[in-house]
């Protein structure tokens, strides 16, 4: 499963990348107005620090600015990923962009017809929302199952599954498990995925442990081979 971060702030970003784990980064229009930015300029600088996927959402709903909006941002970096609305003008933008060789995010999924939908408009993800839907009393993770075992059984479905709206590790373990190809979420998920009590209980021993040698392994000479 690849780990996309969703966040527009930059020193996140940054900071998240330098551990290798990173493999793209999502925004929307909350994001980046809550990071005060310049929308193009953050792009730019996400895709300079990631060489995987960004994605750049358009902010028109209609189909012929959103098609404009969609091919301004393509220009921004060969790593951006087009994001639109699962609605019809969004498909509609997603095929034509997708025709042109563009990646796109198809977002806002809440059920597996959408999910059909985006596919077949060549869509590079659809963003299924797991969180949003288990806060109306719906089973999120009910949906990628379905998704994943719908795009399983057609191999010409190229459409990679981005979970989003993740709260916790266990939408992620659990759409890993289901074969989900992505999940997008926020820092603090991230590392919370590091965290278990005996991690830690087991590093304290050890530390303490090592403590009582005196020892420091920088200090202590690599011995030499005999010939």
């Amino acid at each position: 499963m690849k780990f996309f971060v969703d966040t527009a702030d930059i020193a996140e970003i940054r900071d998240l990348a330098a551990t290798g784990l990173l493999d793209g980064v999502t925004t929307n229009p909350s994001l980046v107005a809550k990071a005060g930015r310049n929308f193009v300029e953050l792009v730019a600088e996400i895709c300079d620090v990631v060489s995987g996927p960004v994605s750049a959402e358009v902010a028109s709903t209609e189909f012929e600015p959103m098609l404009k909006e969609g091919r301004y941002l393509a220009t921004i970096a060969p790593n951006v990923a087009v994001k639109v609305p699962l609605t019809p003008a969004g498909l509609k933008t997603c095929r034509i962009l997708a025709n042109e060789g563009t990646m796109v995010n198809v977002t806002l999924c809440f059920s597996a017809a959408q999910a059909i939908l985006a596919a077949k408009a060549g869509a590079a993800f659809v963003s299924p929302f797991v969180g949003r839907l288990d806060d109306i009393g719906q089973n999120g993770l009910a949906l990628i199952e379905e998704i994943c075992t719908i795009y399983a059984a057609y191999p010409h479905f190229t459409t990679e599954v981005l979970v989003a709206s993740v709260r916790n590790p266990t939408h992620v373990v659990e759409s890993a498990k289901m074969g989900a190809h992505v999940a997008t979420m926020p820092p603090s998920v991230i590392r919370q995925l590091f965290n278990h009590p005996l991690t830690d209980k087991g590093l304290s021993q050890f530390v303490a442990d090592w403590a009582k040698t005196g020892q420091n392994i920088l200090d202590q000479k690599i011995p030499t081979k005999s010939a």
